[in-house]
C-alpha cells in the first residue's frame, strides 16, 4: 500500500498550542466566547485572518461560529505565500495535512477537477512546506465539522489575472457541499490610526461585494492585505454561487490586544452570505 503523504504542522507551539486537550479547549472557548448572530444568513464564503490564536483567534472565531451553522462536505482554504514566491496557484499535492488534533484528508477528487480548468493551477508543494495561513485555519475546521476535508490552495501570484481565473474555476465546481475560506490579515506595521483607515477600505469593498475594486485599491496601496487576492477570489467565487451580501464579522488590531499601538496588524473577519429569508407575510 502506498504511504500517505502529509504534511505536518509547521506553526504549531508558535501561532497555536501544540498540545491536543490545550489546543481543544482553546479553540472551544474561542468558540463560545465570539458567537456570530443567528440573522447572518447562509455562509458561501468567510474570510478569516491568519496571525496567532492569542492575537486573531477571536476575530476568526466569529467567522467559524457562522461556517459552524451550515453543513458542508470540504472547505476550500485559498492563501497567500509568505515564504517563497512562484508564478501561479498551487494545490496541496499530498494527501492530508496534519495538526496536534490529528489528519484532516485533502479532497482529491475536488482537487483533480480544479486541475483540468487551467494550466495555471497545479498540483504541488510550492507555497505549503512552511506557510501557516492555511495551517491555522485546520484546528478551528476539526472542532466545527470533524469529518470536513480540506482543498488546500496558495496563490504565489495574486495579479488580477489570477484571482478571476480561480474564481471562475471554482465557481464552475463548486457545490453547497463546500465553502470557501480566504485567510488574511490586513495592514501591517502601522500606526493604530493610519491602521485602521486603510483596512476601513477592505471593509468598504467586502460590504459592496467589489472584487475589482478590492485589488485595486491593494495595487494602488490605499490598502493591504496579505491575502488580498484571496479576499477576491472568495468574494467573486461567493457571489456568483449566490451571495448577495457582504457583512463584516469583527474587525480589530493587534494593538486590541497588546496595547501597543505604534506598529499593529489588522484583523478582520467576514462571511459573503444569502440573504436571510424573511419568515413574516409577504
Amino acid at each position: 500500500m502506498k504511504a500517505m503523504k502529509i504534511r505536518p504542522p509547521a506553526v504549531s507551539g508558535l501561532f497555536y498550542p501544540d498540545d491536543p486537550t490545550m489546543l481543544t479547549l482553546t479553540v472551544d472557548r474561542l468558540l463560545e466566547k465570539h458567537q456570530t448572530p443567528d440573522d447572518s444568513g447562509i455562509p458561501i464564503g468567510i474570510v478569516s485572518p491568519h496571525a496567532g490564536y492569542a492575537y486573531s483567534g477571536p476575530t476568526a472565531a466569529y467567522a467559524y461560529t457562522l461556517l459552524q451553522r451550515r453543513p458542508f462536505r470540504t472547505a476550500v482554504i485559498i492563501s497567500p505565500s509568505h515564504r517563497e514566491y512562484f508564478n501561479g496557484i498551487s494545490i496541496y499535492d499530498g494527501d492530508a495535512y496534519r495538526t496536534p488534533l490529528g489528519l484532516i484528508n485533502v479532497d482529491i477528487h475536488l482537487r483533480e477537477k480544479l486541475l483540468g480548468q487551467n494550466g495555471i493551477i497545479k498540483a504541488s508543494q510550492l507555497g505549503h512546506r512552511d506557510e501557516h495561513s492555511i495551517e491555522v485555519q485546520l484546528p478551528f475546521l476539526q472542532r466545527i465539522n470533524p469529518d470536513a476535508k480540506v482543498l488546500p490552495i496558495v496563490m504565489g501570484d495574486q495579479r488580477s489575472e489570477h484571482c478571476q481565473l480561480l474564481a471562475r474555476a471554482l465557481a464552475g465546481i463548486l457545490t453547497p457541499d463546500h465553502v470557501l475560506i480566504a485567510s488574511s490579515d490586513l495592514s501591517h506595521f502601522h500606526e493604530q490610526h493610519d491602521a485602521l483607515e486603510r483596512d476601513r477600505i477592505i471593509e468598504e469593498d467586502i460590504v459592496a461585494l467589489k472584487p475589482m475594486r478590492l485589488l485595486n485599491d491593494l495595487s494602488s496601496s490605499r490598502a493591504e492585505a496579505c491575502g488580498g487576492g484571496p479576499i477576491a477570489v472568495v468574494m467573486s467565487a461567493s457571489q456568483t454561487l449566490g451571495a448577495d451580501r457582504g457583512r463584516i464579522l469583527h474587525r480589530c488590531t493587534s494593538g486590541d490586544v497588546t496595547g501597543d499601538t505604534h506598529r499593529v496588524v489588522g484583523y478582520l473577519s467576514a462571511a459573503f452570505t444569502t440573504t436571510p429569508v424573511s419568515s413574516g407575510t409577504r
